[in-house]
């Protein structure tokens, strides 16, 4: 498996994660849509489905022009399906000049899921608190986690937007992403590469959730 990073609007990571056969899943095409449209012809990959690890604007932008393109299925998270199409919900009604906007996705995640998509086999995590519908992607063979913006290199997703709760957060990191192995490739939605292994023993924001939670037993 290999994957490369198509760094768009915002600094947000659009991935291309594809196989021996050249398939590839596109992960959260954000924005500049002709720009992931080209990486995907330079590298000859051929698109299987377009995976959102939540509503976001950013992660959203590109959508419509990308899945309309390579005539692919999107996935999103059933809680964040609302998000695609509602500029108030996606943030951009508030952060932007202009709505962004996409039309519902054509798979529903439930719960977490395994999802078979010709030839990747990857675990949807549910990760709530970034947004109510929040997924992590995980191939469990390679050892590779897109995190979307849950956990960032030594940072984590913001909460303050709608449907967003920073206890849940943390919840869903310390429960659902810390439990995985050590040496797990952390592929986020913003910024650099990183592991279980270290943001488990360095992130900031889950050292003072620590530090806080052994006072509350003291």
């Amino acid at each position: 498996m290999n994957w490369t990073s198509v760094i768009v609007d915002l600094q947000e990571n659009c991935y291309l994660y594809w196989n021996e056969n050249k398939q590839c899943v596109i992960i959260d095409p954000g924005s500049r849509a002709q720009q992931i449209i080209d990486e995907i012809q330079k590298l000859e990959l051929k698109p299987v489905a377009i995976l959102l690890t939540h509503g976001h604007f950013d992660h959203i932008g590109a959508v419509d022009e990308v899945r309309n393109y390579f005539q692919v299925p999107c996935y999103i998270h059933e809680k964040d399906q609302p998000y695609l199409s509602d500029g108030r919900l996606n943030g951009s009604q508030r952060l932007l000049a202009e709505e962004i906007r996409a039309q519902s996705a054509e798979q529903i995640i439930s719960a977490n899921m395994e999802l078979n998509i010709d030839g990747f086999t990857l675990t949807a995590i549910h990760t709530p608190g970034h947004t109510p519908g929040g997924v992590c992607y995980y191939d469990n063979k390679q050892k590779i986690l897109f995190t979307g913006d849950t956990l960032f290199q030594s940072s984590i997703g913001r909460s303050d937007l709608p449907g967003g709760d920073g206890a849940t957060l943390l919840d869903s990191i310390k429960q659902q992403l810390f439990t995985l192995p050590e040496d797990v490739a952390v592929l986020p939605g913003h910024g650099p590469e990183t592991t279980i292994g270290f943001e488990r023993e360095h992130n900031p924001f889950v050292i003072v959730w620590k530090m806080s939670h052994e006072k509350e037993i003291e």
